[in-house]
Order: structure tokens, then C-alpha cells, then sequence
């Protein structure tokens, strides 16, 4: 579907010269005469981000979508396999999923255009496993020491998080919300 400049949002998703982006800047400039539309879309496959100076009218294909809630099956050759609540089956490249796939996880949000999974994403919040850290220091005050969790990620923990606990973290920022007790 073909729609103008002006008409886009944040978090759309176009296509760029063949390739599906999603729009992650959109903001109007006026002159006298014309509105210019000023945005950054970024390469869903490839995270490359381009920038654009557009005028209002021009047009951009935008692409259906939805975002399907997935489990991670197996690695089959260059594609990993998810499956939907329904047992839909939907393949990807393994690049598309390797980010999403160092958090272990019930399930996936899956980013499916046009009928194909092209991003899958963890949700928000994970729970990991404390692999490395130093001794907890009771009665040190709040503060944040550094940790390795078991998939390998290096983040600040609180000061009385010890090696075996499960901590809840952000799984795009990295921070530290909490310990969890199981």
C-alpha cells in the first residue's frame, strides 16, 4: 500500500530500495511553501539506519504486519524454526534470530510481513542465571556490581545478587530490575 510521507508514524514499517525497514524518527519541517517530512528508517536485517528529507506528497510502499507470538523449535541448516500457539510453522535466518535466541525463552515475539518472519525479538524482560560475580556484600548500601550471566552477557547487578541467582533483566538495555526467587 502507498502512502504519502506525511501519512507515516514511528514503528511503520516501509520498504527502502528492496529492503524492509522500520521507521524509528518522523518529524515534520515547515517552510513558507511546502512541509517537508525528516525521518530515519532502520534495515530490519542488516541494522543499518538511513536518513531522509522527503516532501510531504512523496510516496512510500508500506508493508502489512504482525507480530506473532512464537516458541524457538530447532536450527535447520541456515534457518532456526518457530512455531505459533496454533502450530503454524515459520522459518528465518539464523542472523534474523541470533540476538533473541542468547535469552532463553517461553516464547518470542515474532515480526512476520507479508506472510514471512523476517525479526524475532525476546520479550522485554528476561530471567537469567548469575554465572560470574563477586561475593555478596551484605550491608553495603545500593549499588550495582558487574556480573556474567550464563548466556555469556556481561551486566550491573545489585550488591547482594551471588552466583546461581536468577535475575530479571532488560533485554534491549541491559539493566538490572531485580532478583527473583523461585
Amino acid at each position: 500500500m502507498m502512502v504519502a510521507a506525511l501519512d507515516l508514524r514511528k514503528g511503520n514499517l516501509v520498504s527502502n530500495e528492496g529492503r524492509i525497514c522500520q521507521v524509528i524518527y518522523w518529524n515534520i519541517l515547515k517552510n513558507d511553501r511546502r512541509q517537508f517530512v525528516q525521518m530515519k528508517v532502520k534495515d530490519i536485517q542488516t541494522g543499518r539506519i538511513a536518513e531522509f528529507k522527503e516532501h510531504g506528497d512523496a510516496k512510500w510502499e508500506m508493508l502489512e504486519n504482525e507480530v506473532a507470538d512464537l516458541s524457538h523449535s530447532y536450527r535447520d541448516s541456515n534457518d532456526e524454526v518457530f512455531y505459533s500457539a496454533s502450530g503454524e510453522e515459520y522459518r528465518c535466518n539464523i542472523e534474523a534470530a541470533k540476538d533473541a535466541l542468547q535469552w532463553t525463552c517461553e516464547a518470542y515475539k515474532g515480526l512476520i510481513v507479508e506472510g514471512r518472519l523476517v525479526a524475532v525479538s525476546p520479550p522485554t524482560t528476561v530471567v537469567a542465571v548469575v554465572k560470574e560475580t563477586a561475593p555478596p556484600m551484605r550491608g553495603a548500601g545500593s549499588g550495582l556490581k558487574d556480573a556474567v550471566l550464563e548466556n555469556g552477557v556481561r551486566v550491573k547487578v545489585n550488591l547482594l545478587t551471588d552466583v546461581g541467582d536468577k535475575v530479571r533483566v532488560d533485554s534491549e538495555t541491559l539493566e538490572f530490575k531485580e532478583r527473583v526467587t523461585s
